[in-house]
């Protein structure tokens, strides 16, 4: 009798533990069932990311081919001043901050790159490259951070000066941004290029709105995840995806954009640009960097790039009694 129970509390037992089992089946099928979240990617524009305001997209397949079809925003005119605005709003407060305020803010970026190695390194390999050149663009491009957080509050030193002068005066010249710059990123590399030409404009005190590579527009978007969460004020930099034809003649002829910076523009587009920057007496600077050229560490931190967007402003003062 005895045995009897404790057979039937076995079964009992393997029966319950039989269901168990097929509940456990049936939840995990639910989840392998499951569809995931697609990345939807926007522009990043005054510290928000929007989409084009004109709706347009451009479809991109990852490298080969492979992969679905994903809508990338194609930015407008009106995309391009939204970003202009949001650049020039952005820059009495930036310029204002301290050296080594702004060294710590680009400091934090670095770590925000740093947090999102992988998924970086994961974008260039969709976008063409193999895993260890990516993981080597990824790496650099944080190295490239920490390089230009460490010049914020250095530069200053290096290019001002204490000028001799011939009478009861003394002069001194002092580095000052310049204001709003607008910033075509080389194709290749998408994402050490992209960011190797606009931390020194910011690292000036400079805000930026930059046109994205067109041949990997997806990286610069992810890059843009890292400085939203960076301390970053909004509106410092702002990031556009598109055709750099379609837009850069327009912020060429903006009154509030200061300066260009020209990276792997053909030539007849930049003959164009600077027609249209002439106008309004916008500096120029274009630089045609093979892609290997830009892993140099020893040429694109020198503090020579910060200079490039700077004004010199010399001030006199009286001297003796």
């Amino acid at each position: 009798m005895a045995l009897g129970n404790q057979d039937r509390s076995g079964n009992e037992g393997r029966a319950s533990t039989g269901a168990g089992a097929g509940a456990a089946d049936a939840t995990a099928g639910e989840a392998g069932a499951r569809v995931g979240v697609r990345k939807a990617y926007k522009m990043f524009v005054g510290g928000a990311f929007v989409r084009s305001e004109s709706g347009r997209y451009t479809q991109v397949r990852d490298h080969g081919g492979a992969g679905a079809v994903e809508n990338i925003p194609r930015a407008s005119r009106k995309d391009g001043r939204d970003a202009v605005l949001a650049a020039a709003g952005a820059l009495g407060g930036w310029s204002s901050r301290s050296a080594f305020n702004r060294g710590q803010i680009l400091y934090r970026l670095a770590e925000m790159l740093e947090a999102r190695r992988a998924e970086l390194a994961a974008s260039l390999e969709r976008g063409g490259l193999d895993a260890g050149a990516a993981e080597r663009e990824v790496l650099s491009t944080i190295d490239r951070a920490v390089a230009y957080a460490g010049w914020a509050d250095k530069y200053q030193s290096l290019f001002a000066s204490l000028n001799p002068v011939a009478g009861p005066h003394f002069t001194f010249t002092v580095p000052e941004p310049m204001g709003v710059v607008v910033i075509a990123a080389p194709p290749r590399p998408a994402l050490l290029g992209l960011a190797s030409s606009l931390l020194p404009v910011i690292t000036g005190g400079n805000t930026c709105v930059v046109l994205a590579s067109e041949v990997d527009p997806r990286t610069p978007l992810v890059f843009s995840e890292a400085l939203a969460t960076s301390d970053l004020p909004g509106g410092v930099v702002n990031v556009l995806t598109g055709q750099l034809a379609e837009v850069l003649p327009h912020l060429a002829a903006h009154m509030e954009v200061a300066a260009l910076d020209l990276h792997g523009v053909d030539a007849a587009l930049q003959r164009r640009l600077e027609e249209a920057a002439a106008a309004t007496v916008k500096r120029v600077r274009a630089r045609a960097l093979d892609e290997a050229a830009w892993f140099d560490d020893r040429a694109a931190t020198s503090p020579r790039w910060i200079e490039r967007f700077v004004e010199m402003k010399t001030i006199w003062h009286p001297a003796g009694p």
